[in-house]
This record gives C-alpha cells, structure tokens and sequence, in this order.
C-alpha cells in the first residue's frame, strides 16, 4: 500500500459512501439510498443513522478518533458493489475509486480505502485493481462473498483474486444481504444471510484450493469468518472421507485456515474465543461494521477486554494492509 497509516488499532471495516453516488450502480433493486432530513434511507427503509455517518469524510475520521482507534478502512457499503448490471457500471466504480483515493489521501493517514471492481469480467477488474494500486492510501478491494450462485473457487471471481494477489492488493469480503423467501422477516437476512454467505465464500476459498494457487494473497472475512469457526471440523471429516470435497484441494481446511484474515464483530466472547481457537493469533483484525445498527460500538474496548492487545491487532491490521509497521522511534 501507498502511504502512512497513523500508529494505533486499525479498524479494517468500516463503510462510506460519497453523496453524489447514493443512487447506487446501475440495475441495483433497492431504489437507491436517499437523504430524508439528515437521515440515511436505502429506499424506504431507513438505516437509522445520520447521513453524514456514511458520507461525510470529516465525521468519520471524527468518529474514528473518538473510538480510540489509530486508523479506519473504509469501504463501500454492500449495496454498492457493481453486480446487478455490471456491463454498465464502469462509470460507476470509477468515480467511486476516484472519489475514495481523494478522500483518504486528505485524512493523514487516518482513513484508508478499498475500492470497488466489476467481477464479471477479468480484463475490466485489472484495469480498475491496476489503477487502485497505484492510488495513495487505497490498500485493496472490497467484494461480495457470493456472486450469481458462485463464489470465489472458480471462474472469473477466483481470477479476480489472483489480479489482486499479483498486484499486492487486499481483499475484503463483505456479504449483501442476498434475499431468500425464508428470511424475510425478523431481520433474518442480516442475521441469518450476512454469516452464511460469508462462510460459503470460507468454505470456497478453502476447499478450492485457493490460498495453494495464490499463496500470498491476504483475505479477510468479516462478522467473524461468519459461521465457519464452528463448521471447520465438519469440512475436514468432509475432506478426509469424500473424493468430491477433496478434490480442489491438497491441504486440509484447517491447514490453510490458519492463512486467512478475519474480523472481530462476532457479538459474542465465546464466539471470538471460538474464533481465536481456529484463526492464527497473527490473522485476526479488529472490525466494527460502522455506522450500520449492526456495528460493535466499542471496537478496541471489546477486544482489549476479552485478552487481545493493541498492538497486536496493530501489527495484524498492518499485515492485513500490506504496509509497514508503525515507526515508534520518536
């Protein structure tokens, strides 16, 4: 990554959203999202936060310094991500990777970015991940688990990874919310939806042989690795009796589980616990899901509480990001 980032905790998710872009990509189903009297709407449904949370560069970085963290990533929200007619959402993405590489670059190192790329079409995700590369204070991209029934093991999507990988961006994945009949009421689709997605893209990544292919690609699930600190076990019995399972790969999940990254917003100790039983104490970073109503309120207080130190999730975050370590000799 290009550029300092300010010594202290990172928060690697976090969300914003430039105003002139609200209307979100083309053929998005939502109806856009909206201000009405300085409240956030995804359509109809208010967000139940103040726009300037999602969209003012000045209330973030105010609200990352009053959370006790050194630096905040930010990305687009879920909602934004070019997928539901991505021939036509060039314009789109551009003017969002722009728009962010000018935003961060004014915070000082307090912000930094992970922009958007089409994922239907390699040549069209490496020429935006080539210009993201090259963009001050952008560190990598941020992308859905799940796309058009298809995750990240195969096709265009595992190739859009490997663009990243060789051109030494981060990944994020951050699930979208993706309706099903059988979630449409009590929020399930949030949560229920958001940790399943997420551990379908895992299980992925893992059974796909993934991290064999691009060994130095770095990848990080939010909300926790979804469900997948509690399947693991299930996927190496799979692993180890079914041709069908092992045939993507040649290590067991549990062996390149210990290479990916995952955030802290687990909502839960014993969870994060369950989390730091699997993960490799050297992946996990510190998240908090700003400003959405699903957000950890207190990001460093939860995780120095349950036994994880700042400087460790520090050094995590800048490994995450692929910069330097903080320079402590003033």
């Amino acid at each position: 990554m290009n550029g300092d980032i300010r010594p202290g905790v990172i928060d690697v998710h976090a969300h914003w959203l430039p105003r002139v872009l609200l209307a979100l990509p083309p053929g998005n189903p939502l109806g856009g999202m909206n201000d009405h009297d300085g409240e956030l709407f995804l359509g109809n449904m208010p967000l139940s936060f103040p726009t300037a949370a999602m969209t003012d560069i000045d209330t973030i970085v105010a609200g990352t310094l009053k959370s006790g963290l050194g630096a905040r990533v930010i990305s687009a929200p879920p909602f934004a991500f070019p997928v539901h007619a991505p021939a036509e959402a060039d314009d789109y993405v551009a003017a969002y990777n722009e728009q962010l590489a000018d935003a961060v670059a004014r915070t000082d190192g307090t912000l930094v970015g992970l922009g958007l790329v089409r994922l239907d079409d390699v040549a069209a995700a490496r020429r935006e991940l080539t210009r993201l590369a090259a963009a001050e204070g952008v560190a990598g991209i941020a992308v859905p688990p799940v796309v058009d029934g298809r995750s990240y093991d195969r096709g265009v999507l595992r190739e859009v990874l490997g663009a990243a990988a060789e051109l030494d961006l981060s990944v994020l994945v951050h699930p979208m919310q993706l309706p099903h009949p059988e979630w449409d009421h009590h929020y399930l689709v949030n949560l229920i939806g958001n940790p399943v997605e997420t551990t379908t893209a895992v299980a992925a990544v893992l059974l796909g042989g993934v991290l064999e292919e691009l060994p130095g690609l770095r990848i990080c699930f939010v909300h926790g690795g979804g469900c997948a600190p509690s399947l693991l076990g299930r996927w190496g019995h799979g692993w180890r009796q079914r041709d069908d399972v092992r045939r993507g790969s040649t290590r067991a999940p549990a062996e390149s589980f210990g290479l990916l990254y995952f955030d802290t917003i687990t909502h839960d100790p014993e969870v994060l616990g369950l989390l730091r039983a699997h993960a490799a104490p050297d992946r996990i970073v510190c998240g908090s899901d700003y400003p959405f109503d699903m957000a950890q309120p207190d990001p460093v207080g939860y995780l120095l509480g349950h036994g994880i130190d700042a400087a460790t999730l520090e050094a995590n975050g800048r490994r995450f990001l692929g910069t330097k370590p903080a320079d402590t000799s003033s």
